[in-house]
This record gives C-alpha cells, sequence and structure tokens, in this order.
C-alpha cells in the first residue's frame, strides 16, 4: 500500500462526462443521468483499501442524508483488476450489497475516467454544483485508520451544505489520502 494524497483541481473545473457499468444494476450508466439536482458527489473507492473500509459506513450514511435533498452520490472503482482481483465487477456488485450502498457502484476497467478526474487514490472526493462545477476536492474528514477520531464526513458534508444553501466553496479543503489507485 502506498500511501497517496489527492491531486488539486481547480474549483470551477466542469466535471468529466463519463459512461459506466453499475456491477449492481448491470446497467451501463452516465454521469448526466446520475447527477444529482443540487449537486453531486463522485468518490473513487475499491474493495480492498483500509481507508475505504474505514469510511464505507460514513459514506452509505452520507448519501442517505443527502439524496432526498437533491445530491447525487457517485462510486467508481478504476483499480487493476488483474493485479486486484478482489477489486474486480463481481466483488464490487457483493460488496455493494452487504453493505447496502445507495449508489450505484461504478467499474472503470480503462481507468479512462479515473485520469479524466485525475484521480490519485482511494479514497478521493470530489464534489460538484448543479452545474456539474468542481465546489470542493478533498478529505471526507481527519479521520484514518489507527487514529482514534471518529468518522464523521464533516469536511464533505460541509461542502454538501455550501452547496444547499449557495453559499462560496470551501476555503480550506485537506487533501484525502489514502492507498494509491492500482494503475495497470
Amino acid at each position: 500500500m502506498a500511501l497517496t494524497e489527492s491531486n488539486p483541481i481547480a474549483n470551477g473545473t466542469l466535471a468529466p462526462n463519463f459512461k459506466l457499468p453499475d456491477t449492481v444494476s448491470g446497467k451501463t450508466l452516465t454521469l448526466q443521468q446520475l447527477k444529482g439536482e443540487k449537486g453531486t458527489v463522485i468518490f473513487f473507492i475499491c474493495n480492498h483499501c483500509p481507508f475505504v473500509i474505514h469510511v464505507n459506513e460514513a459514506l452509505v450514511k452520507l448519501a442517505k442524508d443527502y439524496q432526498e435533498k437533491g445530491i447525487g452520490f457517485i462510486a467508481i472503482s478504476s483499480n487493476d483488476v488483474n493485479n486486484y482481483p478482489q477489486d474486480g465487477p463481481e466483488l464490487m456488485k457483493k460488496q455493494a450489497e452487504e453493505l447496502g450502498y445507495p449508489f450505484p457502484y461504478l467499474y472503470d476497467e480503462t481507468q479512462e475516467v479515473a485520469k479524466a478526474y485525475d484521480a490519485a487514490c482511494t479514497p478521493d472526493f470530489y464534489v460538484f454544483d448543479g452545474n456539474l462545477k468542481a465546489t470542493y476536492h478533498g478529505q471526507l474528514d481527519n479521520s484514518r485508520p489507527g487514529n482514534g477520531l471518529p468518522v464523521t464526513g464533516v469536511d464533505i458534508r460541509n461542502a454538501i451544505e455550501a452547496i444547499l444553501n449557495n453559499n462560496a466553496s470551501l476555503e480550506i479543503q485537506k487533501p484525502s489520502i489514502g492507498c494509491n489507485i492500482k494503475w495497470k
């Protein structure tokens, strides 16, 4: 596991479009189909990363708290499944069902979507407004495996609340930290 920080992106950057298979429904879905009316949270995750495992329950709660308020949630896995078979589509579906993901868990086999977003780690979080312009790219919160801090999702929650309240983007955006995306 190589500890990796997310790459910065400028606020206002337009979310790159994509069309990816959802491992749960079996349907191919697009960003336009999945985006929320008021905003969209896109996060790159995988099955095996301890940093993702650490926040999985919080991701489910976060989505449940904000989906009815017009915020869309999209999970994407871009890891190389030849070298990391535990991150393959069949096991992604199983994990999504076991954890009760209330959002699609998309498989980026070619890794083109991860590259378009300049994603670097798992988890890697992006928050976009209703026009799919970036307002936040950073950590969920300060909790990490083993540091004893509770997983609250406060940083993403603050970014979402800023969108819902028509406030400016957050001034401080600490990078997310996790395992590097497993590139081919």
